[in-house]
């Protein structure tokens, strides 16, 4: 396989070729007819072609844009040539600064959307939400996610249906829809087995006196649930063990042993950073890997795991095919997402690419968002005690959470809308590049506590008054075709986890002694304005959102001393 850098400059070298070939065989031309004229009049005529170029492509989508009535968006100047320095600075802020960091302050200069042009393309970018409304809804057709955007996933998500369009897209979606029904995602039997486990797991770090990375607990419980509901095979990432504070005695860290879950998630995890890169990098992304392909030794690990999975449920499928056994159900409960979509497909590329794409959003999304809750309820204590009022007065400490239970539970679902909204699992979306983080926190939309957390906001006054009449100001599921198709089935799953810790545990304290210093928000930030001043943790960004370093806490037992 070429490298991306390579094939870029490859393509970059024969473009440049045609033109010079074009204007010799020009000049020559020129010649022939008695028109003679300076090789430094080519050159020079050559040289000037290139700016005129880019200026007539310019206004020809400026004329495009006045024959539909729109008008063109303010166009930064980021003072180099192709705002190179501009593209530069927020690929750094996305790995070293808060999630906006480089966008809050353009938007505070020149208003809710503008063209971010890099290198004389143009990349749009909108927080205001009928603009989002027409990306995902009513003007739904005219936006896709386009070629540059599918070759920068592709290694990853291949052709699923996070990265594709038309035909491609529904082909997708309508494989995978008639799996995500109300009865199936009502059974919590998965659920319950791995939060069980996840939860003993907890209880016996903290009694061996050593705070819990509660996003590494959450997201082994979310990988083991989703690799069964997926595959049938749960690859019990949990049986490796929770992680050790980073100063905990080398003895305690050599306690964990990797497995192949271990390698499977951080492949997985790298692989995801490395595209979420490309698309910051505009069409340059190539240039930053101009030797090698830096997804495909990652996705080898991510491939071998799948792969033989995908190829025992395809060669089962085809035996049943060939007994014909009329007498088997055509599905049932039991079944896993793989099961259904063997009965429709034995193409091992379409499998594999729709797997992965319902993994990122099964997986890495609610993890996120469990972690960002138990974060925030470790800060607001008066929130965790209400909630674990409600899940007491409904369920008591041991009761087992029902469909019905969490439908009931109203301030549970504030809750986990709350944080959605302060910290949406996608903050940051690409076709026009939109964002819900930022719009989730625009004081003219959501009152001047914007950047509170507080989940009566979706119980009292304010959930008319600002969200009934404007429904897409909030959007942590997104909206229109593409709606995510397992947006209850997150809710169930995070619902029912956070019912079972808190049945178990009544306080949570963050423990940021047990963090590496260079994963904690840097003291720079307590200068800033807004939630970035106060933030206790490092939020950060791939695909999804996440706890730079992890979520250290300490939490109590019910009815039991600090442990």
């Amino acid at each position: 396989m070429v490298a991306p850098g390579l094939a870029l400059l490859a393509r970059f070298a024969g473009h440049l070729l045609a033109y010079c070939l074009i204007g010799t065989a020009s000049w020559r031309l020129l010649s022939l007819c008695g028109m003679s004229t300076s090789s430094w009049w080519l050159v020079a005529g050559l040289i000037a072609c290139l700016p005129l170029g880019i200026t007539f492509k310019i206004l020809a989508r400026n004329y495009e844009a006045a024959a539909f009535g729109a008008r063109p968006m303010h166009v930064l100047q980021g003072g180099t040539f192709g705002n190179i320095n501009l593209m530069l600075k927020l690929v750094q802020a996305m790995k070293t600064g808060y999630p906006g960091d480089g966008i809050t302050d353009i938007v505070a200069a020149v208003g809710n959307c503008y063209n971010f042009r890099v290198m004389f393309d143009d990349l749009l970018f909108t927080c205001e939400p009928h603009h989002i409304k027409a990306i995902l809804e009513t003007e739904f057709e005219n936006f896709v996610k386009g070629n540059r955007f599918k070759a920068q996933m592709l290694n990853v998500l291949g052709t699923g249906v996070f990265n594709s369009d038309a035909d491609t897209w529904k082909f997708h979606r309508a494989m995978t829809r008639p799996f995500f029904t109300h009865d199936r995602i009502g059974h919590f039997n998965i659920f319950d087995r791995h939060a069980e486990y996840t939860i003993n797991q907890i209880k016996a770090r903290l009694r061996a006196g050593y705070p819990v990375d509660f996003q590494d607990a959450v997201s082994r419980f979310t990988l083991d649930s989703a690799t069964e509901f997926l595959f049938g095979k749960c690859v019990h990432s949990l049986s490796s063990g929770l992680v050790y504070p980073y100063n905990a005695t080398p003895v305690a860290n050599s306690v964990g042993n990797c497995n192949v879950a271990d390698d499977f998630a951080r492949a997985f995890a790298e692989a995801q950073y490395v595209a979420s890169q490309r698309t910051r990098r505009s069409w340059l992304w190539p240039l930053f890997e101009i030797w090698c392909d830096e997804t495909v030794e990652p996705m080898k690990v991510v491939n071998a795991y799948i792969e033989p999975i995908l190829k025992d449920a395809i060669d089962k499928a085809k035996m049943a095919a060939r007994h014909e056994d009329k007498s088997s159900p055509e599905s049932s409960d039991e079944d896993t997402l793989l099961d259904h979509l063997v009965r429709l497909t034995t193409d091992p590329v379409v499998l594999k690419d729709e797997i992965l794409n319902i993994m990122i959003a099964g997986r890495d999304t609610t993890a996120g968002t469990l972690t960002f809750i138990v974060y925030l309820l470790s800060m607001h204590p008066h929130v965790l005690a209400r909630l674990r009022e409600e899940i007491m007065a409904k369920l008591g400490p041991k009761k087992r959470p029902t469909y019905e239970a969490i439908r009931d539970m109203k301030y549970l679902r504030a809750v986990i809308n709350e944080t959605l909204r302060l910290f949406p699992a996608v903050p940051f979306n690409v076709r026009v590049t939109y964002s819900v983080f930022i719009m989730h926190r625009r004081k003219d939309l959501w009152g001047p506590d914007a950047e509170e957390f507080d989940p009566d906001r979706f119980l009292d006054h304010r959930l008319q008054k600002y969200l009934t009449p404007q429904p897409f100001i909030f959007l942590p599921f997104n909206a229109g075709p593409r709606i995510c198709l397992g947006q209850q089935f997150a809710y169930n799953e995070m619902s029912f986890m956070l019912i079972r810790l808190l049945q178990q545990f009544d306080t949570i304290s963050l423990a940021p002694d047990a963090q590496a210093p260079d994963t904690l928000p840097p003291p720079s930030w307590g200068e800033a304005e807004g939630r970035k001043a106060t933030e206790k943790i490092f939020p950060k960004m791939h695909l999804t959102m996440y706890a730079h370093g992890g979520l250290w806490v300490r939490m109590t037992e019910a009815d039991k001393e600090i442990v």
